[in-house]
């Protein structure tokens, strides 16, 4: 179980989080809100990749607040980003082939899962020479590859395709009942948000509310995903 006490998190004289306090189960947890209020802020703090200001995070009781990125994605917590990294010289096959936990799975099922045909893609470089919505697409295949017991997507929607996007949707849904892990979406679209059984809101970097799916979801203005950003 993860639990954020009392995380602040404040940069160039600007507080962004103030005093999180959550605490989040093997559940899909959807976290959305409007644009700059702290939600890829609060998703880095929990990777490691920003270290809070103030505040605790406890995972399965174990203090990791000074954890590294990764002595924490050795312990199970998974991170990807909104906008992905590139790796000149480093195949798709490479980088699923160092995510998969399952050696008699086949690698193409996971980019079969997020819309991309193996035979088109496995050679192929993780270069500029690839849209934005592939490396999007490869980098959630390789995160799921993982299969950890916390997994994070920063806005997952972001660059995909309308068919792609409708499909992911269900490749998450069907990973968790697989995993039965804690997967934490940073959305604010309507099918994403729709599938998490708990929904946490953000405004102004604190959490305004969080609750249920079926509390939480009627009281939201939220949009659905027409094109999604648009990168192949």
């Amino acid at each position: 179980m993860l639990k954020l006490q009392d995380v602040c998190y404040s940069a160039m004289g600007k507080q962004i989080l103030k005093d999180i306090n959550l605490t989040f189960s093997d559940e899909i947890i959807v976290i959305t809100g409007a644009n700059g209020a702290g939600k890829s802020t609060l998703a880095k703090i929990i990777m490691g990749i920003l270290k809070p200001t103030s505040g605790k995070i406890f995972y399965n009781d174990q203090d990791i607040t000074d954890f590294s990125i990764t002595e924490r994605a050795k312990m199970g917590i998974a991170f990807a980003f909104q906008q992905p990294v590139k790796f000149k010289g480093l195949k798709v096959l490479d980088i699923l082939r160092l995510s998969s936990s399952e050696k008699g799975k086949s690698l193409s099922t996971y980019l079969s899962d997020v819309g991309l045909c193996a035979k088109e893609y496995l050679t192929r470089e993780l270069s500029g020479e690839l849209s934005g919505g592939e490396l999007k697409r490869i980098e959630i295949a390789s995160v799921l590859a993982r299969k950890c017991p916390i997994t994070i997507f920063d806005e997952p929607e972001a660059g995909i395709d309308l068919w792609s996007f409708s499909n992911l949707v269900q490749t998450f849904k069907n990973f968790q009942n697989q995993v039965k892990g804690t997967m934490i979406l940073i959305s604010h679209q309507e099918k994403m948000i729709e599938i998490a059984d708990t929904i946490i809101v953000m405004k102004e970097g604190k959490v305004e509310k969080v609750g249920k799916n079926h509390e939480i979801l009627p009281t939201l203005s939220i949009k659905s995903c027409k094109g999604c950003g648009g990168n192949r």
